[in-house]
């Protein structure tokens, strides 16, 4: 048994149907002698993405594997694997590796070093002997604890050796869950049960803790409001009425409202990292935070009380340490009406955009539509940077777990791309969508191709202003003199030049049309492209 051919082996014991990349690889052919689908991609950030996007939508159960060439392909990868990182997402990559004798030597592109800081662990396959060691090693550090990629790099000259045992000594990784000390619940459910004004902020680690039904359980007992991160957005029902939305950028009015009049607010699967694009933090606080990494206490919030674990045990210590203190669920009607008597006039105030008849296109007429149109519980959603991000999720109403994917912490133009393919690899059987601008086009457009020679149905809504709206305010000069945030592209014919399904809106009274016609395509297997024409659009909701 030759190398690459074990670790095949051991990515089918892992469970791994799938493998993202871009060749030379050679692990790309062998894994497929054992039935594991190759998906070839133009650039490797793409494929990276889309591995990010099969780890998030099975709770990091199925792990998302990319492996690339040595070299270059190493080096074009690094943003798509810096992305995994800010967003916390477990994934497996795999690059090839200089020859031993040349891994060290300036100025080949060493991936175990140059990608430490953006991994979880970075690790060579230094000896045929020691393969099983490091992959397992690999997959512990993928299934436990908070999420992040890890990195193993196969070196070139070593792939072909043969393995010293032939039978492969390898069993699949453990996955470990552990909670909050005893002592913290019990704090934490005394102080939550006397607050007046409790406020839930939920993160992704919800999702990776599968910890929605104690979530819910836990808004419902304290009649407390609940918001949540972008990436944690659909981890509570958004059609509740404890809904507050998602916080990022933009948010509705109810979260900023609730957060800065809250008297103790906990945030449950959360890291609460200060960014332009998370939630802020009102200051002077009571704040009690839940994460899985304790390195996230007090790095950028004071807190003060930390609960370190898993969300499902930390929330169901949480629950139980509550029953001597509350035994009935709270009356949540005046809760309700607060936040209607907010929501509704911060929905009258965007119901001109929402529903303008103007041209060019509004693009929250279109988003509003598009809504309208699908079955949002059985769609995956996903935005790309700036304006995408920042029109839809105020606005999208996420009803079920996992039907929307959202990130913002580093907001690489072209994310959405990669993820909604992803998505639909991971559950074909539902409408996945990628929105996104004509800026985020152009960096990763050409993988539309991928997505339609591969045949990966998804239906992607473009925004086409032809230009960079949000960046004008900053360059008024070099947009006069030299149109330096113009941006031109006839991109659904570029679509039907992929063999896509390609279609051009120009009139809001075609949109739903439109968008019916994109979903038909992908229900017969064909990617769809929407563009939508629409105006320079810049208001956002900020609160």
């Amino acid at each position: 048994m030759k190398v690459v051919e074990a670790i095949s082996e051991i990515l089918k014991r892992e469970g791994i149907d799938c493998i993202i990349g871009y060749p030379v690889n050679h692990v790309l052919e062998y894994a497929a002698h054992l039935d594991i689908r190759p998906i070839i991609v133009r650039q490797e950030r793409v494929g990276l993405h889309m591995a990010d996007a099969i780890s998030r939508l099975s709770s990091g159960e199925k792990i998302g594997v990319f492996a690339m060439q040595h070299g270059p392909g190493a080096e074009n990868a690094f943003g798509g694997v810096a992305q995994a990182y800010g967003e916390s997402v477990p994934l497996l990559v795999m690059p090839m590796g200089y020859p031993r004798r040349l891994a060290h030597v300036h100025p080949n592109f060493n991936s175990t070093r140059s990608m430490e800081s953006i991994t979880k662990s970075a690790e060579p396959v230094t000896s045929a002997a020691e393969l099983a060691n490091v992959m397992r090693r690999a997959f512990m550090r993928l299934r436990n604890g908070r999420g992040g990629p890890v990195l193993v790099e196969l070196p070139t000259d070593l792939l072909m050796e043969e393995m010293p045992d032939v039978n492969l000594s390898y069993s699949p990784a453990v996955s470990t869950r552990f909670g909050p000390d005893s002592a913290d619940v019990a704090q934490a459910a005394e102080l939550l049960a006397t607050a007046k004004r409790p406020v839930i902020y939920a993160g992704q680690g919800v999702h990776y803790a599968k910890a929605w039904p104690q979530l819910k359980q836990l808004a419902e007992l304290l009649a407390a409001p609940v918001c949540t991160s972008l990436e944690g957005k659909s981890a509570f029902p958004e059609d509740h009425p404890l809904s507050l939305g998602a916080g990022g950028l933009a948010m509705p009015r109810q979260v900023r409202t609730f957060l800065d009049n809250a008297d103790v607010i906990i945030g449950i699967g959360c890291s609460f990292t200060e960014s332009n694009f998370c939630v802020k933090m009102p200051k002077g606080k009571r704040i009690i935070h839940a994460t899985i990494d304790p390195m996230d206490l007090g790095k950028d919030v004071p807190i003060e009380i930390g609960l370190v674990g898993d969300a499902t045990l930390t929330l169901d210590a949480l629950l139980s340490a509550l029953e001597k203190h509350v035994k009935a669920p709270r009356n949540s009607a005046p809760v309700v009406d607060e936040i209607k008597s907010i929501n509704d006039p911060w929905m009258a105030e965007w119901l001109p955009k929402l529903e303008s008849d103007a041209k060019p296109l509004n693009p929250y007429r279109v988003l509003w539509e598009l809504q309208k149109m699908v079955d949002v519980a059985n769609t995956i959603i996903t935005h790309d940077a700036g304006s995408p991000r920042d029109q839809l999720t105020p606005f999208w109403k996420s009803t079920t777990p996992l039907s929307y994917l959202g990130w913002g912490k580093t907001t690489q133009l072209g994310y959405g791309l990669g993820l909604a393919m992803g998505a639909k690899l991971a559950c074909p059987d539902k409408l996945c969508i990628n929105v996104w601008g004509d800026a985020a086009i152009g960096f990763t457009g050409m993988d539309f191709e991928t997505a339609v020679r591969e045949r990966i149905p998804i239906l992607s809504i473009l925004l086409n202003n032809f230009s960079m709206a949000i960046e004008l305010k900053v360059m008024p000069v070099s947009t006069e003199k030299y149109r330096s945030t113009d941006i031109s592209g006839d991109y659904a014919a570029m679509a039907r030049a992929f063999g896509g399904y390609g279609e051009r809106v120009t009139d809001p009274g075609e949109i739903a049309a439109a968008i019916k016609r994109g979903i038909a395509a992908t229900e017969a297997g064909q990617p769809a492209l929407l563009e939508f024409i629409t105006c320079k659009e810049v208001e956002v909701s900020r609160q």
